[in-house]
């Protein structure tokens, strides 16, 4: 009797094969009463481009990358001129998520080419943001160099 209670609590050491076939299950086909609706269409406004055309789009990355370029300019200067480094490094941080997130949320927008192309250009930033910091950096290190080219490029 202890032998059949020990077994029944625990678990089984037989070994099992479970099987997978468990046979046909009949299908049930219900009919439609009636069609489904028809998708909506998209809505065009006449005269409104779909797209963005190319001499906007760069007007709108050279306006919002000449902010970006500004602001990596900006902490560029006050990294460089910090004893304490951790601030700068924690704004450089803190300002590649935001364009990131921004870039993304903009993005998010439907159907619009400005949007989009904000989206791509607010993406971009941290890349003018770079632009402005190596241009103060070329010249810093110009100051100290003999030797540059228009007081930027050291050679």
């Amino acid at each position: 009797m202890d032998a059949d209670r020990e077994r029944a609590a625990g678990e089984s050491t037989d070994p099992y094969t479970p099987t997978f076939d468990s046979g046909e299950l009949p299908a049930v086909a219900e009919p439609l009463d009636e069609l489904p609706p028809p998708p909506a269409q998209p809505v065009v406004v006449p005269g409104e481009y779909q797209f963005l055309k190319r001499w906007k789009f760069a007007v709108l990355v050279a306006v919002v990358w000449a902010f970006g370029a500004a602001a990596g300019c900006g902490m560029y200067y006050w990294w460089y001129h910090s004893l304490d480094k951790t601030a700068p490094v924690f704004v450089v941080l803190v300002f590649l998520i935001v364009t990131t997130v921004a870039g993304v949320l903009i993005a998010m927008a439907p159907q619009r080419p400005w949007t989009g192309g904000l989206a791509l250009a607010v993406t971009s930033a941290p890349l003018a943001a770079v632009g402005g910091a190596a241009v103060l950096h070329g010249v810093y290190y110009c100051h100290w160099a003999e030797r540059c080219l228009l007081g930027l490029i050291p050679y």
